[in-house]
């Protein structure tokens, strides 16, 4: 059984010494087994273990690729200079000047010895009074207002998700979600048991006739779905397709979980000039089948966050279960900060502070790759991210290692597909977490990439028609 890391082992070393480049295609499991005179399974074993490691990336119809940032082409100078100082397009967390002096105060009251006894026990999945309240007046649109007795908390949004994906679908179910989705939560599915199935959207978000059509294949048990600001294509379903969707989920009696973590970027009065018709969740369209998860990491910060969870009437016994079979709970302590935050204005100044923000970043995206009309970026003015499908002939795990050799960080499209089958050559650019010069360079660094493939520089394992 160890042999095949022993062999893994090998491989490894040749991506880190640079005699397999990044992009460069292995041999099919089958001419390499017999190279190496050892059995299909074991070459299996091999292929399984690289991807593991995160060193090589497996694609239906095309084969295994190399995806790790070695020396290849571009010279070992270029990537001993690069780690020293990266620039990381991949991890999202904004952050606001002055952050952590706004969130001092509410932690002061906190340390009191009385109060610490109190805010260090554990905390149940229902929270506190102050807590249900304060987070149903933060989740609040101008056309829907939680209950707060169907709110519960855990850690995080993402364990939020999985609390309720495991109330909701049994191992074995089946949950239709966009085409590209939160990665993480493919993770969850598989942790669960759960088969994702990729529906279909277009520019207007989730197609309502593909949940159907997915429905009479065989039965769909939920959906998740991320219809403000979607991850990573920054689509926002419009209020019509909403509607529809709503429908559709109430003629199947189909369950939805909408995740909003991302929504606090997206104004809701309906007087904003960069989004007069801002959409009411799908919350308001479907309440007695839409669990919402939204959270604290992305309007505070990821260190000490608190995942919020609004459920459909009758459901708050089975998704606290959920939550404690789980140990999802929140820290009572991250708890009772986060009320004081609430309460006290914190995240409403933060919210401003990071809108703000995004619209400089973006601002900085048309500026280097979006003006010309030379690349195929998608973004909304005011998200964190952008998605960049790539000129040919650049396949997005190539791109990716390219960028890593210059010290950048991105995340490729293929971390987002659902159906391996339809793999996008595309490119996620977090914007949170580089400073804004940094940004720039970076940018200005992809897009140079870019057009020297474009003007036929080779490129490593690049698309051939």
């Amino acid at each position: 059984m160890g042999d095949y890391r022993l062999i893994a082992d090998r491989i490894a070393g040749d991506i880190a010494s640079g005699r397999l480049r990044p992009g460069q295609r292995l041999p099919p499991q089958r001419v390499f087994a017999r190279r190496r005179g050892i059995a299909g399974s074991t070459a299996g074993r091999v292929y399984a273990e690289l991807v593991r490691r995160g060193l090589v990336v497996g694609e239906v119809g095309r084969g295994t690729f190399v995806r790790a940032a070695a020396a290849g082409p571009y010279g070992q100078a270029i990537v001993e200079a690069a780690s020293a100082a990266p620039v990381n397009l991949e991890l999202n967390y904004p952050s606001a000047p002055g952050q952590s002096e706004l969130l001092a105060p509410a932690l002061a009251p906190l340390l009191r010895p009385d109060v610490l006894t109190e805010a260090l026990r554990p905390a149940p999945a229902t929270g506190t009074a102050a807590a249900r309240e304060a987070t149903a007046d933060l989740l609040a649109t101008p056309t829907w207002r939680p209950d707060p007795d169907r709110v519960l908390f855990t850690g995080n949004a993402r364990q939020a998700i999985a609390a309720t994906l495991a109330s909701l679908v049994r191992p074995g179910g089946r949950v239709g979600v966009e085409p590209l989705t939160y990665p993480l939560v493919k993770e969850i599915a598989g942790r669960l048991g759960v088969t994702l199935v990729a529906l279909e959207a277009d520019g207007g978000g989730l197609r309502p006739e593909s949940v159907r059509a997915a429905h009479r294949t065989a039965p769909l048990s939920a959906l998740y779905l991320q219809p403000t600001l979607h991850n990573p294509t920054s689509v926002t379903t419009g209020e019509t397709r909403r509607h529809e969707i709503a429908e559709t989920v109430r003629e199947l009696g189909l369950p939805v979980v909408e995740d909003r973590i991302w929504s606090f970027l997206h104004p809701d009065h309906p007087d904003h000039p960069d989004h007069p018709d801002s959409p009411a969740p799908l919350a308001a369209h479907a309440p007695g089948l839409v669990h919402v998860v939204d959270g604290l990491s992305k309007r505070v910060a990821p260190g000490l966050t608190v995942g919020f969870l609004v459920v459909p009437e009758g459901r708050v016994e089975a998704v606290g279960t959920a939550i404690r079979s789980g140990g999802w709970s929140a820290g009572r302590f991250a708890l009772e900060a986060g009320v004081g935050w609430m309460t006290d204005g914190t995240v409403a100044r933060l919210v401003e502070a990071k809108r703000a923000d995004a619209g400089v970043r973006q601002r900085v995206v048309a500026e280097e790759l979006g003006e010309s009309g030379e690349f195929a970026v998608r973004a909304d003015p005011l998200a964190y991210y952008a998605w960049w499908e790539l000129p040919a002939p650049w396949r997005a795990d190539t791109f990716t290692a390219a960028a890593a050799a210059h010290g950048i960080a991105v995340t490729p499209g293929t971390a987002f597909g659902v159906d391996p089958k339809r793999t996008p050559d595309a490119v996620r650019l977090g914007l949170a977490s580089a400073a804004v010069p940094d940004l720039r360079r970076a940018l200005r660094t992809l897009a140079g990439l870019a057009r020297g493939a474009a003007a036929g520089t080779p490129v490593p394992g690049g698309r051939t028609g």
